[in-house]
């Protein structure tokens, strides 16, 4: 039994007990609603500028477009560089473009397209904040507490989302769109003050930090040869894909299907608030009793139905009654992928690994969202619910072979395994490419499954950095296997010692089990030779 296998229920409040992580959780509340603020503030202001419907559905745009450009870069360097000090540098790039936008306002200067500017710098923000703040989660909080911590963040932003419309509607009312983005500056002061107090230990290497296009890359290639990071963003597609359409679709739900105004509008969202902080409570019970496979699976069942119930009720108190459902569903469901993204990245890509989910997340939202609309739009909007809510059910049967729930989480903490391979000369240590072979003698009738272990191995190597990789069979000694793997260069491979986890061991001494002799297997590292 691991570290991460629920020994005993854990308090929904417990990670509240960690006082970084409580002033993190208040001040990510009041910077949230600072934001939700001035989304509300935006699109009203908008509406009198140009009153286009095209006008004011580009302040969305202007908000989620950086997400789908500079999330993997943002990633990138918050994993090169010390994120406490880039979440600071984040923060107050937001405050200043947010103050200048409210004194532009308050002083009767923003235009259409001075707004639209000014949106999209914070949004560039945003992008850039985003996996940082996730990635820092584990480091303010223990590893058993890590769900009902990301189910308190889930359960602030939907406080959040209630809260920051609802000021800014009233703000807007009585002084006008430009205080509420004063007040938004002022709401990063909150986070800037708790990252103030958190004294985050310096990271222990020697070697020089990634270049961003190289730790793109290194993300990239990570995703694609970690089979749990994998299984984590295609279950994310499958549910954030048919999961848009209740949001897509309420406002047009609220006015044609309920005859209603924003008021109805208003509860719906209120009911969503409250049924994400009722499943935040109930998700450590569950999670004592089931795998997060079955949570997902269960969760997106119930979504599916509140999905229907919302389409076909025709009444408010039974589509607010699917409301509360939508949101303990939305909050298991996605406090569920959001854990296990957390436990599948270790330390040196976890904040890129965190920004592909944003993608997938934030992508499956807009790309939906524009699916169900034309869908209403052509059968109806009760119609087009039911068939996201379909679909969302053949996607749990679609994808049920990506398996994210295991309670036995590997460790991915880092190990110093591998000792510092030693050279003869000097030489630039970015020089490149390298070739590491090693030599393994393998009993010949335990060849197929020293194999079946050595395909393990493979994709340790690549996901940790090798381009390419493969296994000799010696043709005149058949006992004799070499592994060859290739690197950019001897930095590149250098930091390939420093990301062997914990879990790695297991697998490297599965393949060195299989040597016959005393000795380990022989290694030998080749540098390119140029002219």
């Amino acid at each position: 039994m691991t570290a991460d296998t629920p020994k005993h229920l854990i308090s929904p409040w417990a990670p509240l007990r960690h006082k970084v992580f409580r002033m993190m959780w208040v001040a990510s509340i009041v910077s949230n609603i600072g934001s939700w603020m001035h989304e509300v503030g935006a699109g009203w202001l908008m509406t009198s500028l140009a009153p286009s419907p095209l006008m004011v559905a580009l302040v969305q745009a202007a908000t989620t477009a950086p997400v789908f450009l500079l999330a993997l870069p943002a990633g990138a360097l918050a994993d090169i560089v010390d994120r406490r000090r880039y979440l600071i540098a984040s923060q107050i790039w937001m405050m200043l473009i947010a103050g200048t936008l409210g004194v532009l306002t308050l002083s009767g200067v923003t235009t259409a397209p001075i707004l639209l500017v000014f949106t999209f710098a914070l949004g560039i923000g945003t992008a850039m904040m985003m996996p940082a703040w996730g990635a820092i989660t584990p480091e303010l909080v223990p590893r058993n507490e890590l769900q009902a911590t990301i189910a308190l963040n889930s359960m602030g932003m939907n406080v959040s989302r209630s809260v920051g419309p609802a000021l800014a509607g009233l703000i807007v009312a009585a002084v006008g769109p430009g205080m509420v983005f004063v007040l938004n500056a002022v709401s990063f002061l909150a986070v800037l003050a708790a990252l103030k107090t958190w004294q985050r230990p310096p990271k222990q290497s020697e070697l020089p930090a990634e270049r961003v296009v190289g730790a793109v890359r290194a993300g990239l290639r990570y995703a694609r040869h970690s089979p749990e990071l994998r299984a984590v963003l295609i279950r994310g597609a499958a549910f954030f894909v048919f999961a848009s359409a209740s949001w897509a679709l309420l406002p047009l739900i609220v006015r044609h299907h309920l005859n209603s105004g924003p008021g109805t509008y208003g509860l719906f969202l209120a009911c969503l608030g409250i049924g994400a902080i009722a499943g935040a409570l109930l998700l450590p019970q569950i999670n004592t009793r089931l795998s997060r496979d079955k949570i997902v699976a269960s969760a997106t069942v119930l979504y599916a139905i509140a999905m229907l119930a919302l389409a076909h009720s025709g009444n408010v108190y039974a589509a607010a009654g699917a409301m509360l459902v939508t949101g303990m569903a939305w909050i298991s469901v996605v406090s569920s992928l959001m854990t296990a993204a957390q436990t599948a990245l270790p330390a040196w890509v976890r904040a890129r690994g965190l920004a592909l989910f944003w993608v997938v997340f934030m992508g499956g939202m807009a790309a939906g969202s524009a699916l169900w609309g034309q869908v209403a739009s052509w059968i109806s909007i009760p119609y087009a619910l039911t068939a996201a809510a379909i679909g969302a059910l053949f996607g749990i049967i679609a994808v049920r072979s990506y398996r994210i729930g295991r309670h036995d989480i590997a460790d991915l903490s880092p190990s110093i395994y591998w000792p510092t391979p030693s050279v003869a000369s000097e030489f630039e240590i970015d020089s490149g490419p390298v070739m590491v072979t090693v030599e393994y003698h393998i009993d010949p009738a335990r060849m197929q499954e020293f194999t079946h272990v050595m395909h393990q191995m493979q994709r340790l190597r690549r996901r940790d950095g090798a381009f390419m990789w493969e296994l000799f069979n010696d043709m005149e000694h058949p006992e004799r296997i070499v592994e060859c793997f290739m690197v950019e260069s001897w930095l590149e491979h250098l930091r390939q010692h420093e990301r062997v986890t914990v879990a790695d061991q297991d697998v490297i001494e599965q393949s060195r089990s299989f040597h016959l002799g005393n000795e380990l297997p022989k290694v030998t590292h080749l540098l390119a030779a140029h002219r």
